[in-house]
């Protein structure tokens, strides 16, 4: 099997300056292993990997270590590859992702990508947060991580 990859230096105007990524095309999904395994050798904080779908892609991003549900500076990366490299003739590009949808546009040179918002809601408060803390927060919120209130 070739695969063809990509180091992606997103946020820089330069080589080696900014935040690397790695990005796999691909024209089906690879076993979840072997993609793990790719990001492992990576040795990257993120490996993209995407899929075409009917009017986008789906996308999925992989540490040395586990899968993960987002990760914009890899997202980036990607349409990056696919505006400059694979010729995407859009100056759009949607990404289905674990997130929701992601949308990568172009601005002239920059690319634009609008995050999925995911506003944090009311849970309640986990024992190991009052154990850390040594103390009852008021209110705890959780959206990606908790939010606490003393």
């Amino acid at each position: 099997m070739e695969l063809t990859l990509y180091q992606i230096d997103a946020f820089a105007s330069k080589p080696f300056e900014g935040n690397p990524a790695a990005v796999c095309p691909l024209d089906e999904w690879l076993p979840d292993e072997l993609m793990q395994s790719i990001a492992e050798e990576n040795n990257l904080s993120e490996t993209a990997f995407f899929i075409p779908t009917g009017n986008g892609f789906h996308i999925r991003w992989f540490t040395p270590t586990s899968e993960v549900d987002l990760c914009g500076h890899a997202t980036l990366a990607a349409a990056y590859v696919l505006f400059n490299i694979l010729g995407h003739k859009s100056d759009k590009v949607e990404f289905n992702s674990k997130s929701g949808m992601l949308t990568v546009t172009k601005d002239n040179e920059l690319l634009v990508m609008d995050f999925p918002a995911q506003p944090p809601v009311l849970c309640d408060i986990p024992k190991e947060i009052v154990k850390a803390f040594d103390i009852a927060p008021v209110e705890c919120l959780k959206s990606e991580d908790f939010i606490v209130v003393f």
